[in-house]
């Protein structure tokens, strides 16, 4: 079960409860799960009978007991506790059949895995200056909300600057918009788009731009072209790389994630301190980034689930990845995003270097090498499709 679906069984369980007439109080648009917080209890926890408490004119601790008996009988949930004044505090069950949702999930999906609609009744207006920032970050938040359901109109305050099509920008409307609208007001980059695609280009300049919360000066330097794990961009843009270049290497040895068995089937063992991917003959190996190092070997672990060890970061990532999306949308953030995807490329690669997804020398590809190639293959969905709602490339080759 990954988050957004505990969040849609925890929605459903108070539509129940209204419905049998056990609660008394609006069915909110949506539930907020998040991840319980060190020394918390469970997995996740959610403070919707806090919210329901005063509508409903009952205590909180009340309205928490008459949802958890309706979300404990749900599949996929363990336990469901009542916490403090009445947060409800989630132990999922079967943490191997959830796992394999999530990337079950991503394979269906593809590039659209987050996507959602949640914000289907919205019909919204943007408007910003005539400052390449501010186009550059209105038009990604465009493709945010479009991609959680929304209807959207762009406008700006003067023409468009030519070179702003160049860059990926484009315009609805000029001039002042009827009411409402949302400005779009980013700190000015200083720099006009024809500048930027001099020095730059146009995925390293839409990364300067909209990396930074809005809030924040953007850095536009040549540091946004190192080819080196210490420039951000280009470490989300090798991960995805390096995992397409897995996807390949196994397919020249003979194997894919497709055939994977069901996890709790699947025995990991101990990695070779010495094996790093796909060394085998005729497999596609490439290193780090010019000057990177390997992090430090962590055993994958062993036992029936694939996924702990250094895999359990990537997967959990991968899991959030939904509520992310749907945060920065709601929070017209697309740095949220960015944030996101340097998170993924680190763990990738720290995933990668302990629990390699291709077998080195004469070792044969098993079943673990298929459900460690079934993850690296969701990573870099995840980071091509994030990449693609920032309006960047996602090179197979780097």
């Amino acid at each position: 079960m990954t988050p957004a679906d505990l969040s849609r069984t925890v929605l459903h369980a108070v539509r129940r409860a209204v419905d049998e007439d056990a609660l008394r109080a609006p069915v909110p648009a949506r539930v907020r799960v998040e991840r319980t917080r060190p020394g918390g209890s469970g997995d996740y926890a959610c403070a919707v009978a806090l919210q329901l408490a005063g509508p409903a004119a009952l205590p909180a601790l009340e309205v928490a007991a008459i949802l958890r008996e309706r979300v404990a009988a749900e599949p996929g949930v363990g336990r469901v506790e009542i916490t403090g004044p009445g947060f409800l505090s989630f132990t999922l069950d079967a943490p191997a059949a959830g796992d394999r949702a999530v990337l079950d999930a991503v394979r269906e999906q593809g590039l659209a895995y987050g996507h959602g609609d949640a914000l289907r009744e919205e019909i919204l207006q943007f408007h910003h200056a005539r400052e390449v920032r501010a186009a550059v970050t209105a038009h990604a938040v465009r493709r945010l909300v479009v991609a959680q359901g929304a209807r959207v109109r762009v406008s700006c305050e003067e023409a468009s600057d030519p070179d702003w099509a160049r860059i990926g920008v484009t315009v609805d409307a000029h001039g002042t918009p009827p009411a409402p609208l949302t400005g779009i007001r980013p700190v000015p980059a200083g720099v006009t788009a024809g500048e930027l695609l001099e020095r730059l280009g146009p995925d390293a300049a839409r990364w300067g731009l909209l990396r930074p919360a809005g809030h924040d000066r953007a850095a536009l330097g040549p540091e946004l072209l190192v080819q080196g794990e210490a420039n951000p961009l280009f470490r989300v843009r090798y991960a995805h790389a390096r995992a397409r270049a897995l996807t390949r290497g196994a397919a020249l040895l003979g194997f894919t994630a497709e055939h994977a068995p069901h996890a709790d089937a699947i025995p990991v063992p101990v990695p070779d301190s010495e094996s790093h991917a796909g060394t085998a003959p005729g497999a596609e190996h490439a290193q780090h980034a010019q000057g990177a190092e390997h992090a430090p070997h962590t055993p994958c672990g062993e036992g029936p689930l694939p996924y702990d060890g250094a895999a359990r970061p990537l997967l959990d990532l991968i899991a959030d990845h939904p509520g992310v999306l749907l945060a920065a949308a709601r929070h017209r953030a697309p740095d949220r995003v960015a944030r996101q995807l340097e998170a993924v490329a680190h763990a990738f690669f720290d995933f990668h270097d302990s629990c390699p997804p291709l077998p080195a020398g004469d070792e044969k590809p098993s079943a673990a090498h298929r459900a460690r190639l079934a993850l690296a293959e969701a990573a870099g969905t995840v980071l091509a499709g994030g990449l693609s709602l920032l309006g960047i490339r996602a090179p197979e080759h780097l």
